[in-house]
């Protein structure tokens, strides 16, 4: 579900991590309705299934209502070998954790991160995809 597209309406979902997906690193983000912004939850800076546990220590600690995973796009909207990575580790997520995944049209998180001087840009990505997704929720 890209919520880009449409707002959401699961007023049920209170609380939500989202990730910047990468093949080494992937960026952690945090938020509730009540805080209404996303705060960075550091870097998980492994690849393949050795990136799980970390993933699992993150859930188990924020314990979300749902998960976000950004998924990249080429400017003009097409889809790339990482969009196709990250649609992937979307499942992957919803199939180990049992949890609603949703998925955010990323294109540009890195830029914006960057452009506001974000020391870790991967976290701070993350944060932009889940501030992207509190947006599109309705109450």
């Amino acid at each position: 579900m890209n919520a880009a597209v449409q707002p959401l309406t699961h007023a049920h979902l209170q609380s939500f991590l989202a990730f910047d997906f990468g093949q080494k690193r992937t960026g952690v983000a945090y938020a509730s309705r009540l805080l209404s912004q996303a705060q960075p939850q550091g870097t998980v800076t492994a690849s393949g299934d050795a990136r799980w546990p970390l993933i699992a220590q993150h859930i188990e600690r924020w314990q979300p209502d749902a998960l976000v995973v950004g998924v990249p796009y080429h400017p003009d909207g097409a889809a790339h070998e990482n969009t196709a990575l990250a649609k992937k580790f979307a499942r992957q997520l919803q199939g180990r954790f049992s949890l609603p995944v949703f998925e955010v049209d990323e294109r540009y998180s890195t830029t914006e991160a960057k452009s506001d001087g974000a020391k870790d840009v991967d976290a701070a990505s993350a944060c932009v995809i889940l501030d992207q997704f509190l947006r599109n929720l309705s109450p």
